[in-house]
């Protein structure tokens, strides 16, 4: 025998696996054409020591020599599975099929293979003739139960799940399976009753201990959650799934604790995919300086980028236009792909991240499905535990209506709806908020509850309890305000608790329900088409926001005189969050400040104080041809005061300023903005309407860039918007908050007169 072969069945028989394969790798460089035993065994041993890219390589020149061995088919389909290199696996596994098409490990692997491309019905069939070849397989049940669960047939993958526990009490990855079922589906209830009926079967199984957790967290009661995990510190100090889960339960609440919990599961865990993802999202919300820390392990995690779920992708995507990483951003994922695995993820606040991709009307409308894919299955998951909605009272009296959002507090929205709630029409309406809030009340919460009839503030809610106690409220009309920012629960509105409902403010797009009847905007933000949105338009007759007096105070003092006249050259800028850059504008600034000899550019924005953001904001006007000298970075607070070192704040887009555009022009500061079809592409051009600036608004970017240019050029101009701006605001329907106030409630009226029948 080869020598080398010998030494490789004498380390075979010694259990010396990589000893092993040495000899058999070196065997086989040495003489290619070995017999075909040999590159058997030396891919099982590759694989079973976890050396799939050694063992793809193995088996495809095997088969360069073997062209029809099952075998090298069949082992070769396993290992690209495991490098999540899904269609060629599936492809080798089709080979192998033909060879031998009753070899029952093989159609098991092509099943699985099926199962992870996400083709449920294929799946299901391979997997149901698989059970009915080996019925008591309590694995092949929980193979086809989720086949199943990928065409929507939950019923039935509950039943085979139930069939599987029935072949194997033990089996925890079904009971994880049909607790997760009832977890997505919000039957929280009988998720907690499927637990404790597992716990039984399984006493002390730390994953279902965790199932636990995630199920209090997702009924709403995060106090609960917290102190349930805590509970277990003292028994389970060093299980990795409990620092992970105190972090996530604790994210929207005390940021420093989940930095320390996250840190340490990872500490334990080092390897865990989903623990080092959960990590780099705690840095991303952290201090501005954690993002470099966060960018350095994303770029470490890259390499695993097949083993990627849209969670994470998301975590990664937020992080990499945060910090203007336009280069990673394109190369996770396309538009459509990207969103459309959002959107069936359950992860509707990561398609604000696509607004800045738009690039034409074609992605415009796949924007718009990928909203529809998500309210649709928001909206099957409310019909299938439905709230009981109480007799309508007869109706004479006043309306009642409803706000719903975490965020009127010290909030953009709770300045933009201040005016409502100071100058409430309380001869025809009664007023209701809905809060789900986890932090302190400030002063505007309290400011906001003493005005209105009945604020509801439930930290510790779940989705469809929260539409039922909404419902027993019965109110006229609901409007929700967050869309799904932070701590608001959109899928409320998917139970449909009031008679009527309307979306406004918080979201700039459809949020994709059917059961949201109305999007309140005005003319100017109205999309140019109404195919581009999913509701009834509801108009304001001028301006769909106004001013609150807390966010616009006197006490930010406009310093005298031009900036320029004070730095010497003219400065630019935008104080837009940084989601909201994209490569096209910075083509267009970079054009600006080239075609404005000694001008330069200021970006205030908190992150200004990561290195990374402010390298690649440079480098970006680098590659542009603008020195690195004429980019600025401001990072004071309040960050108001920075606009008196800014002449002319030049928008993004396509997704344009909102809050931003309003600061500017109450500290004397005009915008220079482009228009689009779209109502998150044109709120700036509502503000600016309203507050008498039409004209800087224009329709293409070389009109941008001349607009921008020739304001730079009007000092008299520029001196009489610093001096006059304010005042002028104030006097706009942007400042006049009564008279908004009065037009709301007329709307409201209006629409509550009107016979207009809910879509369902």
């Amino acid at each position: 025998m080869d020598p080398l072969l010998a030494a490789a069945n004498a380390a075979l028989d010694d259990g010396r696996a990589a000893d092993a394969i040495k000899h058999l790798t070196a065997a086989v460089a040495i003489n290619p054409k070995r017999p075909v035993l040999v590159y058997k065994i030396l891919a099982v041993q590759l694989y079973q020591q976890g050396r799939f890219q050694e063992g793809a390589a193995c088996t495809r020149r095997g088969l360069e020599f073997y062209p029809n061995d099952f075998h090298l088919w069949n082992i070769r389909g396993a290992m690209l599975r495991k490098l999540r290199r899904l269609p060629e696996a599936l492809e080798a596994l089709d080979r192998a099929r033909t060879i031998d098409p009753a070899d029952l490990g093989a159609r098991n692997n092509r099943a699985n293979v099926l199962l992870d491309l996400g083709r449920g019905e294929a799946a299901a069939a391979a997997f149901a003739e698989l059970a009915a070849s080996n019925p008591d397989s309590a694995d092949l049940q929980r193979q086809l139960s989720r086949s199943l669960v990928l065409q929507g047939k939950r019923d039935e993958a509950m039943a085979h799940l139930a069939r599987a526990i029935q072949l194997n009490p033990a089996f925890l990855n079904a009971w994880l399976d049909r607790i997760g079922i009832l977890i997505e589906d919000y039957r929280t209830d009988e998720a907690e009753q499927e637990i404790e009926t597992a716990l039984a079967a399984i006493p002390g199984a730390d994953r279902l201990l965790e199932a636990r957790a995630v199920t209090m967290r997702r009924a709403g009661q995060i106090g609960a959650a917290a102190a349930y995990l805590e509970g277990l510190l003292p028994t389970h100090s060093d299980a990795a799934w409990l620092h992970y889960q105190l972090g996530r339960t604790l994210q929207d609440t005390d940021a420093a604790r989940t930095l320390s919990y996250i840190r340490r599961a990872v500490a334990l865990e080092p390897s865990n995919l989903e623990y080092t993802m959960a990590l780099i999202e705690a840095l991303e919300h952290g201090r501005n300086e954690s993002l470099d820390e966060a960018m350095r392990l994303a770029v470490e995690v890259l390499p695993r980028k097949a083993f990627f779920q849209p969670s994470h992708l998301t975590i990664l995507q937020r992080l990499f236009v945060r910090v203007l990483a336009f280069d990673r951003m394109r190369d996770l994922a396309d538009f459509k792909t990207l969103g459309r695995a959002w959107a069936g993820m359950d992860l509707h606040t990561a398609l604000l991240n696509q607004f800045s991709r738009i690039t034409g009307d074609e992605d415009r409308y796949e924007l718009l499905e990928q909203h529809r894919i998500w309210g649709r299955e928001a909206e099957r998951r409310a019909d299938a535990n439905p709230i009981s909605r109480p007799a309508r009272a007869a109706r004479g009296g006043k309306v009642r209506l409803g706000f719903m959002s975490s965020d009127l507090r010290r909030h953009p929205v709770g300045y933009f709806t201040e005016p409502l709630f100071d100058h409430i029409d309380r001869e025809r309406f009664e007023v209701f908020v809905y809060s789900y809030f986890q932090g302190e009340q400030d002063a505007l919460q309290a400011h906001t509850a003493e005005q209105i009839t009945g604020f509801r503030w439930w930290p510790d809610i779940s989705a469809r309890d929260a539409a039922q106690a909404i419902a027993d409220d019965d109110l006229d009309l609901l409007i929700e305000l967050g869309g799904s920012t932070a701590m608001n629960k959109l899928e409320v509105m998917a139970y449909r608790p009031a008679a009527r409902q309307a979306s406004w403010l918080g979201y700039p797009h459809s949020t994709g329900l059917s059961a949201i009847d109305y999007l309140i905007l005005d003319p100017h933000v109205r999309p140019e088409r109404d195919d581009l949105m999913l509701e009834t338009p509801l108009l304001m007759p001028t301006s769909w926001i106004a001013l609150g007096p807390r966010a616009f105070p006197e006490s930010h003092v406009i310093e005298p005189g031009r900036p320029a006249e004070r730095r010497g050259f003219v400065t630019f800028g935008t104080a837009n969050n940084s989601y909201k850059y994209t490569p096209q504008a910075f083509d267009a600034w970079a054009a600006i400040l080239a075609r404005t000899p000694g001008s330069r550019f200021m970006i205030l924005r908190p992150e200004g104080g990561c290195s990374t953001f402010r390298s690649n904001a440079t480098r970006h006007f680098v590659e542009r041809g603008i020195e690195a000298d004429r980019v600025e970075f401001a990072t004071e607070q309040p960050h108001m005061l920075g606009y008196n070192r800014i002449d002319i704040t030049l928008d993004t887009f396509p997704q344009t300023g909102g809050t931003t555009t309003c600061e500017a022009l109450w500290m004397g500061v005009p915008t220079v903005s482009l228009v689009g079809p779209t109502i998150y592409e044109r709120l700036s051009y509502s503000i600016l309407v309203n507050a008498g600036l039409e004209d800087l608004c224009v329709r293409t970017v070389d009109a941008y860039v001349e607009k921008a240019v020739h304001l730079a050029g009007d000092t008299d101009r520029l001196a009489d918007i610093r001096a006059n701006q304010r005042a002028r605001l104030k006097a706009s329907p942007l400042g006049r908050t009564e008279e908004f106030a009065r037009d709301f409630y007329d709307m409201i009226a209006r629409v509550m007169a009107d016979p207009f029948t809910p879509k369902n």
